[in-house]
């Protein structure tokens, strides 16, 4: 009697423990979820991502985010197309692109940053209409080509006028700039202002000629997987951006120029901008972006603001 009391008891016994092994799991699973991963460039409009880290403002919304830095578009873009990322620090140019290689991305913000195009210290380049035949190092089909074309667009000289050699990793642009082995190069700050302090002259400004193509985007993937951990991940963005706005530079300096990879020399004449809480990017700057992409046999698509935008993420 007991024998027949005692086999279906440990069948039970042994089911419940499945169910348990089962739903741990899918806990797990849950849990696993909810971990955003977000790459990031060495710019400006980094560092309110690596203050909201450090300050617990993720913490606080209840969501984990994983920083990758990158130091190149061109590997960015791959962890994107890997799946490696939900989201990233790139450009209006990237989303049409990426899109027409069947990645579907959205733009979700505008981001704060700036390009200056910097002549070497031997270059003896003092202003833009002593630039043609020089060689100018850039990231093709990016924002820095793009607004490398913008910034040089005048009645004397044409983005045809200059050698444009191409140097993805933007380090490594910086470090032949130094080098005097271009004449030129387009840099973010706040390597741009490296350049300055190793010699080099400020020919145009980005933020000065009203270009910003800056942007954050998310593939339509982890939108819908994560839509709620992206609404949060922006409530902690906007705290940052408070942060930043009322605190002073000297409180974070030292940790942002450790988790943003930044020169340590950097500290005393890094300039910042007044960022913004989270909001659209700029539909005129995105017709532009499209002609410049559409000019270059780049793409061939019209893409639609509303269709490469996600606008209820920041609400």
């Amino acid at each position: 009697m007991k024998k027949k009391f005692f086999l279906p008891l440990l069948i039970l016994l042994f089911s419940i423990s499945l169910i348990g092994c089962t739903t741990s799991k899918k806990e797990s699973a849950s849990k696993e979820s909810k971990e955003l991963t977000i790459g990031l460039l060495p710019a400006l409009n980094a560092i309110p991502f690596v203050i909201a880290n450090n300050n617990g403002y993720f913490d606080e919304e209840g969501i984990k985010v994983n920083l990758k830095h990158f130091k190149s578009a061109v590997d960015r873009n791959s962890a994107l197309q890997t799946n490696n990322l939900d989201g990233a620090i790139s450009d209006m140019l990237s989303v049409p692109l990426l899109n027409n290689k069947k990645l579907n991305v959205k733009m979700t913000s505008k981001t704060d940053g700036s390009f200056k195009l910097i002549s070497s210290k031997k270059s003896n380049i003092e202003n833009i209409n002593q630039i043609k035949n020089k060689s100018i190092g850039i990231s093709k089909n990016t924002i820095i080509e793009y607004s490398t074309d913008k910034m040089i667009e005048s009645p004397n000289v044409s983005s045809n006028d200059v050698k444009k050699i191409e140097i993805s990793k933007i380090p490594t642009r910086l470090e032949m700039l130094k080098n005097n082995k271009l004449d030129m190069a387009t840099l973010p700050e706040p390597l741009a202002s490296v350049a300055v302090l190793d010699g080099g002259k400020i020919l145009k400004d980005s933020n000065k000629e009203n270009i910003n193509a800056g942007v954050l985007i998310f593939t339509q993937k982890s939108i819908d997987s994560k839509e709620n951990e992206i609404r949060k991940f922006y409530k902690a963005y906007n705290k940052a951006v408070d942060y930043i706005n009322t605190e002073k530079k000297e409180k974070y300096i030292d940790l942002v120029i450790k988790e943003c990879g930044f020169p340590p020399r950097i500290k005393d004449s890094l300039v910042l901008p007044k960022y913004t809480k989270a909001t659209l990017p700029s539909k005129s700057e995105f017709k532009e972006v499209l002609k410049w992409l559409k000019s270059k046999d780049l793409i061939k698509k019209d893409f639609k603001f509303n269709d490469v935008t996600n606008s209820n993420l920041i609400k």
